[in-house]
């Protein structure tokens, strides 16, 4: 018998933490969908690793785009083994200063669709034994300045991630977190520039915050979700997990 080749499903893949994830996960020999909004930038990633990666561009806005998108996963590969939920947003503002349309597009990646996703997919997460990971943030487990609605989004989802833990151990399947600090992303990039600050100035002010003195890089971030996935990590289940160079020590 042909060993199975396992499958997992990225979102946010587009650039940064979930674009690494995509290939972290193609190189360990997953056959892996990536989605995000940029179609140039995933033509980029499937060209990076053409035998193990596809792709589908698009919004993963409410209930039916998100099961669609598990859908196509499962009939393009005929089943799903992981579910690395990274897509995310940030717009900086306290509460006074959060729109209702802000609120409601971060509520609606980073907390919405994770929820929309996971519920998509645990049906075919209980057949393979599979694996949810969800990317959070270190402000999900501490409070962040000018960032209320973003803290809530990740807050949410980590203990989304707990509850799910509890509910679905006992079919095989686990749910886990991780939580990065800053990391080297165009979401970063994008931050300083709001903020009018020129990016070597930035990384530079960043890098000196943390502990570790620089900070985290996406592959690194990756190789703790693929670690995750792995069978090694089978009694992990229900954590938020730090990678952030120490700084919430």
């Amino acid at each position: 018998m042909e060993p199975v080749t396992k499958t997992a499903l990225v979102t946010g893949a587009s650039s940064g933490i979930g674009r690494a994830t995509a290939l972290a996960f193609a190189i360990a020999g997953y056959r892996v969908l990536a989605t995000g909004r940029d179609q140039a930038r995933l033509d980029l990633l499937t060209a990076a690793h053409p035998d193990g990666i596809e792709t589908v561009v698009g919004d993963i806005d409410g209930p039916k785009a998100c099961a669609d998108l598990v859908e196509t996963c499962v009939s393009r590969f005929g089943r799903l083994d992981v579910l690395v939920n990274c897509a995310g947003i940030i717009k900086r503002a306290d509460v006074e200063h959060t729109t209702d349309a802000d609120w409601r597009s971060i509520m609606g990646v980073n907390l919405d669709a994770p929820f929309y996703l996971s519920r998509a997919a645990l049906p075919h997460l209980r057949e393979t034994k599979g694996r949810i990971i969800n990317v959070a943030s270190d402000w999900g487990l501490r409070g962040g300045e000018h960032a209320a609605a973003y803290c809530a989004s990740k807050g949410g989802l980590v203990l989304l991630t707990r509850a799910m833990a509890r509910d679905h151990a006992r079919e095989g399947i686990t749910i886990n977190a991780v939580c990065p600090g800053d990391v080297v992303t165009p979401m970063l990039e994008k931050e300083a520039a709001d903020e009018g600050l020129a990016l070597s100035e930035a990384l530079k002010t960043w890098d000196s915050e943390s502990p570790s003195g620089r900070m985290t890089q996406p592959d690194e971030v990756a190789a703790l979700i693929l670690y995750l996935a792995s069978d090694a990590a089978a009694q992990i289940n229900g954590t938020a997990m730090l990678i952030d160079g120490g700084l919430c020590a």
